[in-house]
């Protein structure tokens, strides 16, 4: 469950994806927690989700023996709920809201209640405790064994910074040549759009009302902008055209990739698919006829955030420092450029070696701990049955 399927969506598109991606982080975090004696078995750890880490956490206590509590978005459904509880996490729920920045912050407040009324508690601390940078190591050694040679561009939602950071903080250690792309919603304070609102936005775990510790806004190479109504393109057409069931956030991230291997074929980019789309099946999946067409879609070009709009917006980060807590943000950045310009602008996504076929990459691990990786195409109408 913890390792990722990669899946090749086409020559230079990689989908890494997940059932719950951050069961590396949570697994790591505790482990380490645990060996610095931070923690001590039978106590009780508690954090603010919006669905996947609240899952992660709750499987990680379960391994270790540890309790765990949750204070649970909004959008987390009945389905997860009970996962929850049947694991032994108890779980504390906001009412019904449609402001996803409220709902976060009524969490941080009752976690606040809850450490003030039980000290013996320990706080988790996802957004902020780099201890969960450690598990995404072991992720990093799954790519690099997979894609050893090819200039790789990760692509994912920017979120709490550390799968995206924890993923490509090792794989530049390792002399690798990584770009780093982020992906945040319309309404975060995490990269400067917290000026806009988007109100249908339901993309539990991709931004932010609040600064988050562990983003390193110096990792990062560009930065994409996405609205709701671009991520649901995403996502569904993730699903019509390959047949994978994903979360709105792979959705956005699966977009904009698609954009960026038109742009940059000499590169290999690996999508972060966080997890499934179940959650979003009425308010997203159900809604399928209404969804925009992903291939004419593309973004506004900005060079500063003073030029940033909806309802997609992509701008040259350049491995800038930004702090949210004061610091005015980069006032302008040059436009992001071809690393080898195309002679036209294609605004589709390369396709796979036929139209009716998309390309598997079967990723194992063999008892030597090396990667085996075999490709295959195979037809849609297989795929989907």
């Amino acid at each position: 469950m913890k390792a990722p399927d990669l899946l090749r969506l086409s020559d230079n598109v990689v989908l890494a994806r997940f059932e719950t991606l951050k069961v590396y982080a949570a697994l790591g975090a505790v482990r380490t927690l645990l060996e610095r004696g931070t923690v001590q078995p039978g106590q009780t750890l508690v954090d603010s989700s919006s669905g996947i880490y609240a899952l992660a956490l709750a499987m990680a206590c379960h391994r270790y023996g540890l309790n765990c509590h949750i204070v649970a978005s909004t959008t987390v459904d009945a389905a997860m709920r009970a996962q929850l509880e049947i694991l032994g996490a108890t779980v504390d729920q906001m009412p019904p809201s449609r402001d996803l920045r409220l709902d976060q912050e009524r969490r941080v407040r009752r976690v606040r209640q809850l450490l003030a009324e039980r000290p013996g508690l320990h706080w988790m601390r996802q957004y902020h405790d780099a201890v969960h940078y450690t598990g995404y190591r072991e992720f990093a050694d799954l790519v690099d064994r997979a894609l050893p040679d090819a200039p790789l561009t990760v692509v994912g939602a920017v979120g709490t910074g550390s799968s995206t950071g924890g993923l490509v903080d090792p794989l530049r250690e390792r002399g690798r040549a990584v770009r780093l792309l982020g992906v945040q919603p319309f309404g975060s304070v995490t990269f400067g759009s917290e000026g806009f609102s988007d109100p249908e936005a339901i993309i539990a775990g991709i931004g932010s009302s609040i600064p988050f510790d562990n983003v390193h806004h110096d990792l990062y190479d560009t930065l994409h902008w996405l609205d709701f109504r671009h991520a649901m393109a995403g996502a569904v057409g993730l699903l019509r055209e390959h047949a994978v069931f994903a979360g709105l956030s792979t959705g956005a991230a699966h977009l904009v990739a698609g954009w960026e291997a038109a742009r940059h074929p000499e590169r290999v980019h690996v999508v972060i698919g966080a997890d499934t789309g179940h959650r979003y099946t009425e308010r997203v999946f159900a809604r399928h006829q209404e969804a925009l067409d992903p291939s004419v879609l593309k973004p506004h070009q900005i060079t500063g955030l003073a030029d940033l709009a909806p309802p997609w917006s992509v701008m040259a980060w350049e491995r800038r420092r930004y702090d949210v807590r004061g610091t005015a943000a980069p006032a302008s950045a040059r436009v992001p450029a071809p690393l080898a310009a195309p002679t036209t602008e294609p605004t589709t996504a390369p396709s796979a070696t036929s139209a009716d076929t998309s390309a598997d990459v079967s990723t194992g691990v063999s008892a030597d701990g090396s990667a085996a990786v075999s490709t295959a195409a195979t037809n849609k109408e297989d795929r989907a049955s």
